[in-house]
């Protein structure tokens, strides 16, 4: 498949290696879980994916515009909150932006940070399947 994605862990608790192409990262869990703490866990994992979609996009926008955009700090968080009905995830994404840029610019480059196609993923329903190969 062209957009699999492969992980695969071995005997050493908990790390994880992630390949995607030529691309290898590795995931782990700190060390008081019992982890080598090689890498970012697997929420991290997501949060940065979300982050670095919204950041990425956003500079594609302002380059096409050629705005003065020099740099995309986002800083991401997250709180699970649970009730007897369900469980929900509350993501807070705070973005700032350096560069000579006017205040409708920043306005149009949070919108465009919502257009990410990961943020698109996480707010629509999604459905994951497994089976056993």
């Amino acid at each position: 498949m062209e957009n699999e994605v492969i992980v695969t862990i071995g005997e050493t608790p908990y790390t994880t290696t992630v390949q995607y192409g030529k691309h290898q990262i590795i995931a782990d869990e700190p060390e008081d879980l019992g982890g080598q703490d090689q890498g970012i866990n697997p929420t991290p994992l997501l949060l940065s994916s979300l982050g670095a979609c919204k950041a990425i996009t956003v500079k594609m926008y302002a380059d096409r515009k050629k705005w003065p955009l020099e740099e995309v700090i986002i800083r991401l968080s997250h709180e699970v909150q649970t009730s007897e009905q369900q469980q929900a995830t509350y993501i807070q994404c705070h973005i700032s932006f350096k560069g000579n840029l006017d205040d409708e610019q920043k306005t149009r480059l949070f919108k465009i940070a919502e257009k990410c196609p990961v943020h698109k993923i996480l707010t629509n329903p999604i459905v994951i399947t497994s089976n056993h190969l």
